[in-house]
């Protein structure tokens, strides 16, 4: 048997695991250091490398707590800006966040030890896609951030696509001697993939064909007095005469539309987005962004898709749809949906050719919470292949181009600052390749979860009637 296989085989002992953990943290902690050194983004192999060897332990149990812990060190100091919101119990949500983690390793070891290592292989990025577009998609608790693909985004491949291709290329790299792979069966391979690549990139190509141009301009306030919205609005339009569209942050408004933005519009001849309130009866409403058209009637509105858990935050749309602007198509979605793939999916599916995202983001939930928040705009821009525009409360409200470049962007906690960027909408976008990917690596896990639970019951019950 090959050398690297025996290694493989020889579970990993407590000093070994802990330096593999200790990499794995500080590997994390140096792929997020900053929004100014995306190039830092690499050391998030460094992340998933660590992560794939502590799935070598003697027990699931062991391995379940030692990516529990690992976890717990990268999303803890990341997120602690959540301590401030919740007080201890954030506590509990960062061990819920890292619990995936800790069931990752607990999947991947059971496997290990049921199947062996060159069986699990090829198991190792499906099981990793399938848990993070589960804690990231599909549950109550759901949340995308910390995820692979805000650390090193590859618009191609997609936010979950990169975390399946950052697996795949450590196991591959790992299992490479062992597998004895031949360079013929290696080009084999990237021709496979590229071929693949070749039915998607026409499509990619075709998103970037220009339209007309169209400018924003957004004024960046944290719930600011209704009564100075006007004035508010006038200095923007005295800097920006020719800009068409003006944008306020979610929950400018505590309410409805006043009349005071609705002449505005009317005497401008402009268009205005505004987050505000869409009120059913007493404390119960609608958390909405709305569109006043030139003649000051609201021509749309969307509703908050996914408000935020354990947040009096309003409640879920009922419908999603875009607004068909004199521009073209224009989605608009609020806030903490701009995180949500199943939320912007579907407003590039119904021709979103620019999305406008009111933000609502404290000021004293601190400065590492925006830049945290601030990754997710250039992902996604660069997902679609189209623009977004951005506008938050008090920072960092973002301008992106369709190829995820932001051309401009206020400061955090910048009250009253302008963001003004004439961005180009693409003839369409085009949804990436990991869409489809990451439901198909849901379902496997699922089976290989249920599989290796039933054969421990089954093995349980023979040791038992011995």
């Amino acid at each position: 048997m090959n050398n690297l296989i025996k290694l493989e085989a020889e579970p990993l002992g407590w000093k070994k695991s802990f330096l593999w953990s200790a990499l794995a943290v500080a590997c994390f902690h140096l792929a997020y250091t900053s929004l100014k050194f995306p190039a830092a983004g690499l050391f998030i192999f460094g992340y998933a490398l660590g992560l794939v060897q502590l799935t070598n332990q003697s027990s699931v149990r062991r391995a379940f707590y030692f990516g529990l812990v690992t976890a717990y060190l990268c999303y803890a100091p990341q997120l602690f800006f959540m301590w401030r919101i919740f007080g201890p119990f954030a506590i509990v949500l960062w061990l819920v966040l890292a619990f995936w983690v800790g069931l990752f390793a607990a999947i991947v070891c059971g496997s290990r030890r049921r199947w062996g290592p060159s069986r699990t292989a090829w198991l190792i990025p499906i099981v990793w896609t399938g848990i993070e577009y589960f804690r990231s998609e599909l549950y109550y608790l759901r949340f995308s951030w910390l995820n692979i693909g805000f650390a090193f985004p590859l618009p191609v491949f997609g936010m979950y696509g990169v975390g399946f291709l950052a697996f795949g290329i450590i196991v591959g790299f790992y299992y490479w001697r062992a597998f004895k792979v031949t360079w013929f069966e290696s080009i084999l391979i990237l021709g496979i993939v590229l071929a693949l690549l070749a039915f998607y990139l026409p499509t990619l190509a075709k998103s970037k064909w220009k339209t007309t141009p169209v400018t924003l301009v957004g004024v960046q306030m944290e719930f600011p007095p209704e009564h100075v919205l006007p004035k508010i609005l006038d200095q923007a339009l005295a800097k920006n005469t020719n800009a068409p569209i003006f944008v306020l942050s979610e929950y400018t408004l505590d309410g409805g539309v006043p009349a005071a933005l609705t002449n505005w519009c009317r005497d401008h001849a402009r268009y205005l987005v505004v987050g505000g309130k869409d009120v059913v009866t007493n404390d119960v409403y609608f958390n909405t962004a709305f569109v006043i058209g030139t003649n000051g009637e609201i021509v749309f509105k969307q509703v908050k898709l996914v408000p935020i858990q354990f947040f009096h935050d309003g409640l879920p749309a009922p419908k999603q749809e875009v607004w068909n602007s004199p521009w073209g198509k224009i989605g608009l979605c609020i806030c903490y949906d701009l995180s949500y793939t199943r939320v912007t999916d579907e407003l590039v599916k119904q021709g979103a050719q620019l999305l406008i995202v009111p933000t609502m983001d404290v000021a004293e939930w601190g400065r590492h919470q925006h830049e945290l928040h601030a990754r997710v705009a250039p992902v996604r821009a660069a997902e679609y292949g189209i623009p977004i525009f951005r506008l938050a409360s008090s920072g960092i409200s973002q301008a992106v181009t369709g190829g995820g470049s932001v051309v401009a962007q206020t400061k955090f906690g910048g009250n009253g600052d302008l963001l003004t960027a004439q961005l180009r909408l693409p003839a369409r976008g085009s949804i990436p390749l990991d869409r489809d990917l990451a439901p198909f690596c849901v379902a496997i896990t699922g089976i290989v979860t249920t599989a290796l639970l039933v054969l421990s019951w089954r093995d349980k019950r023979v040791r038992k009637h011995r």
